[in-house]
C-alpha cells in the first residue's frame, strides 16, 4: 500500500476504486445476462449449490486478504440475489417458462 500526504490524496484512490469496482460488477452483470441465455427455468437459475459455492469461496478469498469475510458474504450476497433477479427477468423476456 502506497503512502498518503493528505487525505484529498487517499480520497482520490478511494474513488478510483470504486469506479473500479462499479466496472467489475457491470462485467459480471453482463456475463449473467449471456449465462441467463443458456438457462431454460427459474430452477436453473436459483441453484443453491452455485450459490454456496460462490459465497464459499469470497469467504475465503476475504481471509486470504485480511479483510471481513462477513463484509464480503453481504456485498456477494446482494449482488446475487440482484444477479438472479436479472437472470429471471432474461428468462421472462425469452419467455420460455
Amino acid at each position: 500500500m502506497k503512502p498518503y500526504n493528505t487525505l484529498d490524496e487517499a480520497r482520490l484512490e478511494i474513488d478510483e476504486i470504486d469506479a473500479q469496482l462499479v466496472e467489475l460488477i457491470s462485467k459480471r452483470s453482463h456475463i449473467i445476462r449471456k449465462i441467463a441465455s443458456f438457462k431454460d427455468s427459474i430452477e436453473e437459475v436459483k441453484t443453491d449449490d452455485r450459490i454456496d459455492f460462490i459465497l464459499q469461496r469470497v469467504r475465503h478469498l476475504a481471509i486470504e486478504k485480511n479483510i471481513s469475510p462477513n463484509l464480503i458474504s453481504e456485498l456477494f450476497t446482494i449482488m446475487i440475489d440482484e444477479m438472479v433477479e436479472t437472470e429471471i427477468a432474461e428468462l421472462r423476456n425469452k419467455k420460455t417458462f
